[in-house]
């Protein structure tokens, strides 16, 4: 018998992990960023409030608040949702291919349309900026790994 998942199962397993994300708290903390970078911006004159950092930085931030406050109580919710947030917590950098996924798609647009750059370099910086929220997510994912984890044996 086969013991290895899919890449579907992975992200099935991913999305019902994100079932229970923060989403308001991470829009709003998101949006706040995004609208406080590029105010300051523009009254400090810095690149003359460069909005595409601000989006940018806001749709990084929404993402990581999403993928980490969805494990980051994993013993809540539904069993499905409990058994995905455990498997996100088990493997930390195969669950934060997902939200970094989600987060290049969301930048990609914005690198594209706003600031007006070509498909190819669009899609380089949309991808750097996916590689940071994957690296992010997984080295937090990693340091709340000891929350998926009973502190009594489970007598196997």
């Amino acid at each position: 018998m086969n013991d290895e998942l899919t890449r579907r199962d992975e992200m099935s397993l991913a999305g019902a992990a994100l079932r229970g994300a923060p989403w308001k708290a991470a829009a709003v903390t998101g949006g706040a960023v995004a609208a406080t970078s590029f105010g300051l911006g523009v009254l400090t004159l810095t690149h003359g409030g460069d909005l595409t950092w601000a989006m940018t930085v806001g749709i990084g931030l929404f993402s990581l608040i999403a993928a980490i406050g969805s494990i980051g109580k994993p013993n809540s919710g539904d069993r499905v949702t409990r058994q995905a947030r455990l498997w996100a917590l088990r493997h930390p950098w195969r669950f934060a291919l997902y939200p970094s996924l989600g987060a290049a798609m969301l930048m990609y647009p914005v690198q594209l349309i706003v600031d007006g750059e070509g498909v190819f370099s669009a899609a380089l910086d949309a991808l750097q900026g996916g590689v940071v929220v994957y690296l992010i997510t997984a080295v937090l994912a990693l340091t709340l790994k000891g929350r998926g984890q009973t502190s009594l044996p489970g007598g196997r």
